[in-house]
């Protein structure tokens, strides 16, 4: 798109227009994830072809979830040391699944994946178990790495929608974090994954980097302060969030098919 070719082609008001979606979606993302439920419209919107919308909207959610990791990290939140698998795994699921919903068709998925939004949707909202209290660890981290970092990593390269929302998932029931915590971890896998799919978008050549960079400003600005709201108020903040963005990643996934 020749709008955001160069610095002086831009838009000024289309561009500040995609500056604060992205710094509201940064916001979202770091407390329960779904920020690309406004910015991947706003991109559509805008007027980008769907392959450079999902390439750009990986660049600039990259800077919030690495924000919101950087956050949670200095909160005593996660620890990047002791999940070294799991981002090398997630990191390789993700450029797996980029590169084989390039040879099939992944729409069947937009009718599943509604389905399990809701169910999680009223697990979060009914469970007693998701609190800020730490649970019991079902599985090792090597395992938890396999299963979840490469199957949900995969996952996010392959479709998408919902990438949080599992993450947090099974870091609740299957190493016991609390909903802090397991926030903290999901940014921290989230981003591997983010990274991993941008930079099969930037060799393909599809990324709109200027306009990009400039709503990565936008995410580090909305992220900072999503998990530092996230931080203060713990699960108070997160469940109800968690719960909202399964229902509308469902509504917006239902819509379309």
């Amino acid at each position: 798109m020749d709008l955001f070719a160069s610095l002086g082609s831009i838009d000024l008001h289309l561009f500040l227009t995609l500056f604060v979606v992205a710094t509201v979606a940064g916001c979202i993302d770091a407390i329960a994830g779904g920020g690309g439920l406004l910015t991947i419209p706003a991109l559509l919107w805008a007027g980008l072809p769907p392959l450079q919308a999902l390439a750009t909207n990986k660049l600039q959610a990259s800077f919030g979830s690495f924000t919101a990791t950087w956050n949670y990290t200095r909160q005593g939140l996660i620890e990047p040391s002791e999940h070294h698998l799991a981002i090398t795994l997630t990191f390789i699921g993700a450029v797996s699944g980029a590169w084989v919903v390039q040879q099939i068709d992944s729409s069947f998925l937009a009718k599943l994946i509604p389905i399990l939004m809701i169910s999680f949707a009223l697990y979060f909202m009914f469970s007693p178990k998701l609190d800020d209290q730490e649970r019991h660890q079902r599985i090792s981290k090597n395992l938890f790495a396999a299963i979840a970092g490469f199957g949900i990593g995969f996952y996010d390269g392959f479709f998408g929608p919902g990438t949080g929302t599992f993450f947090v998932i099974a870091f609740v029931t299957l190493l016991g974090y609390s909903l802090p915590r397991a926030t903290g971890g999901t940014k921290l896998l989230n981003f591997t994954s983010n990274i991993a799919s941008l930079i099969l978008f930037a060799v393909s050549g599809h990324v709109l980097w200027l306009l990009g960079l400039g709503m990565g400003l936008g995410q580090i600005i909305g992220s900072y302060i999503g998990s530092k709201l996230a931080i203060k108020h713990g699960s108070s903040l997160i469940r109800p969030l968690l719960v909202i963005v399964s229902l509308l990643v469902s509504l917006r996934l239902l819509l379309q098919t």
